[in-house]
């Protein structure tokens, strides 16, 4: 959300599905992922978690925009810190949060195992990986935590990534042509 016709769009869209936002947990801070979150924040009164690691990009996305063409001046602050290794309570359920660096410094994931999927942020993708020529990326690390932390899930796993189709880690292993 970067103006005030997404902002409201996304209003619409709480409003009509009559949903109450608690927090804000970001896989990672590249800037197409912070957009609209100080929004969220003030318009909810609702807190902002992200990876230690990732604050350099957050400290660094005035410049990010600006490197990609447009105006932002909403660099959400962090409330707290999440921790792999670690659980995030979420109503009833139990995220646990994997450490999965490559795309950003701090990229996390956040696996359901109760229901069988991983939020992946852009580590992952249906036929592709996460950008690593963004500054934090990193092609070897990158693939090795796909391998440690998203290829350890069973095969039946569905990957929501941060952009395009789901998947399943089974799909990806068999298919995927940069991870052969």
């Amino acid at each position: 959300m970067y103006n005030a016709a997404e902002n409201s769009r996304l209003d619409d869209f709480i409003n009509h599905k009559q949903l109450t936002p608690q927090a804000i947990i970001n896989t990672h801070a590249h800037i197409d992922h912070i957009l609209g979150a100080q929004y969220l924040k003030n318009k909810y009164n609702i807190p902002f978690h992200l990876h230690e690691k990732d604050q350099i990009l957050l400290d660094n996305a005035i410049a990010s925009a600006a490197m990609f063409g447009f105006d932002f001046r909403d660099t959400p602050k962090v409330d707290s810190y999440l921790k792999e290794g670690t659980f995030y309570q979420a109503g009833d359920d139990k995220l646990e949060i994997r450490f999965a660096p490559g795309h950003a410094p701090g990229h996390i994931v956040f696996y359901y195992p109760e229901g069988n999927w991983v939020f992946a942020g852009d580590v992952l993708f249906n036929g592709s990986i996460g950008r690593t020529d963004l500054p934090g990326g990193n092609f070897e690390t990158l693939i090795n935590s796909i391998h440690t932390q998203l290829f350890t899930l069973p095969d039946g796993t569905v990957v929501h990534s941060g952009h395009g189709p789901a998947t399943t880690i089974g799909n990806e292993k068999l298919h995927n042509p940069f991870l052969q």
